[in-house]
């Protein structure tokens, strides 16, 4: 059964106190006291939660008692009884104690309990609210510590520490001066073939800058209708599209204070372009539908695919927008000048297609990294990520070999470096001769291996006999991936 809320009385009329406590104490808790020394006393041994103290006592009187006890106890809730009306002690008693209610003698035992009930709910809900306002202040240090950390992680995992690089990777290079222009809140220019990493890149350089705490927002333009990029771009007002009942808050509102990544620039169109250049110039643009210039202040990282300088040598981009994204410029190396990381880059998205799918592995074998390392990578990292998708889709064992890989591939020889392409031969230099045993020694590579180097299946599959296949393998020097290596190390 819950405790009684506490009351204590305090009057120096013996009668008056009884009374007090006769009508209150089947729902309260009552202490008495007979003057303020008394109640002081009492006030230090019991959480009291209301005090009726009669105003006319001998020594202190009521309202210097309920002075002391507000500044001791704020919480208490003090009512103070009184036979007497003068204005100026009522006013005192306000001003003074902070008195909650005022009784009158004669008072009735209904209004003297409903008074104290009152008090009691008053204290309980001042209590709650005081509690849950230190929850709250707890919470709010909680939240902002766990935003702040939720940040600093997201900093980290976006960071220039995941972009994928061996020790020494041509990569490092781009990355330290991607660090020097990130703390610069200038435009950059990322230039290099499709699917080299520029928006992860673009992605490193915004959380390592001082608008990290605000949002990064990308788009692709290339091939984009204009219409459509625009609304994307620069949203539209309530009305100015058809059907639509809202309006549209577009990327560079959104990124305001933040990061916009444009990638695909050289595909602009001249009215994007001069859309684009009142952002890098003036920080102002205008929604579809709308009257007047909205001005944001944001950072534009741009990309590009192709060579925009002799874009506009030839006319096809504008020089003032060039030179204002272009302050600064980094070149992204394609994957077939990164050679050394294809190793790393293969085995990390092969482990997280592995995990994305279910299907546990335990990474590419050698052998088949060779071969990945030779292969020229046209579609850069989308090329290679497919192509590893490819390799988990078929394989049987946790380690998967040569022998998953795509036959054109497979056609180029582990060690060569330059395009292996069928064409390159094709459109090359030679004579007819050795052309086609060129082509005759990649295909004979890319049976055996993908037929795991079984003689007997690849001289049936080619149309040899196997003393004839054996032959062939001894003239063009084709070695098994082991013996190749074995080589290698000797």
């Amino acid at each position: 059964m819950a405790a009684l809320p506490t009351l204590l009385l305090v009057d120096d009329e013996a009668h008056s106190l009884n009374a007090m406590r006769m009508a209150l104490e089947d729902e309260f808790d009552c202490l008495t006291a007979s003057d303020a020394d008394e109640a002081a006393r009492l006030m230090e041994e019991h959480d009291v939660q209301v005090i009726f103290c009669d105003q006319r006592m001998p020594g202190r009187t009521g309202v210097v008692f309920l002075t002391e006890v507000r500044d001791r106890w704020p919480e208490v809730v003090r009512i103070i009884i009184t036979g007497f009306t003068e204005t100026g002690d009522m006013i005192a008693a306000i001003n003074e104690a902070g008195i909650y209610q005022f009784l009158t003698k004669p008072w009735h035992p209904d209004h003297l309990l409903m008074t104290a009930k009152n008090a009691t709910d008053l204290f309980r809900l001042n209590r709650d609210h005081a509690r849950m306002s230190l929850e709250m202040r707890y919470l709010a240090r909680s939240v902002e510590s766990k935003l702040e950390d939720q940040r600093r992680a997201l900093r980290e995992g976006l960071g220039f520490e995941t972009v994928l690089r061996a020790p020494n990777s041509p990569l490092n290079a781009v990355i330290a001066q991607a660090r020097q222009y990130a703390s610069f809140d200038v435009p950059v220019l990322l230039t290099g073939e499709a699917g080299t990493g520029k928006a992860a890149l673009a992605r490193a350089m915004h959380y390592a800058s001082l608008r990290s705490d605000r949002g990064f927002h990308e788009i692709d333009c290339t091939g984009v209708d204009d219409d459509i990029l625009e609304i994307e771009l620069f949203g539209a007002r309530r009305g100015a599209i058809p059907g639509l009942q809202t309006g549209k808050v577009g990327l560079v509102q959104k990124a305001d204070r933040g990061t916009l990544f444009l990638n695909g620039l050289a595909g602009l169109s001249p009215r994007m372009q001069l859309a684009l250049l009142r952002v890098a110039r003036e920080g102002v643009f205008r929604p579809l539908g709308g009257h007047e210039m909205s001005r944001v202040d944001l950072r534009l990282l741009t990309g590009a695919d192709r060579d925009l300088r002799s874009e506009v040598a030839e006319g096809r981009f504008r020089a003032d927008l060039y030179f204002a994204l272009a302050r600064t410029v980094l070149e992204v190396p394609p994957l077939r000048d990164r050679r050394g990381d294809l190793g790393l880059l293969a085995q990390t998205l092969l482990f997280d297609a592995a995990a994305a799918h279910g299907k546990p592995v335990h990474g590419l074998s050698d052998d088949a990294i060779r071969f990945l390392e030779n292969h020229d990578w046209p579609g850069n990292l989308r090329e290679l990520e497919n192509e590893v998708i490819r390799m988990l889709i078929f394989s049987q064992d946790s380690l998967l070999g040569p022998e998953l890989i795509s036959r054109h591939i497979l056609q180029a020889a582990p060690g060569a470096r330059r395009d292996c392409a069928l064409e390159a031969v094709l459109t090359g230099h030679g004579t007819l001769k050795e052309r086609v045993e060129e082509v005759e020694a990649r295909i004979l590579r890319e049976t055996l291996t993908r037929l795991k180097w079984n003689k007997s299946r690849a001289a049936e599959e080619l149309g040899l006999s196997r003393v004839g296949l054996r032959a062939k393998i001894e003239r063009y020097g084709i070695t098994a991936p082991d013996r190749q290596s074995q080589a290698e190390e000797e």
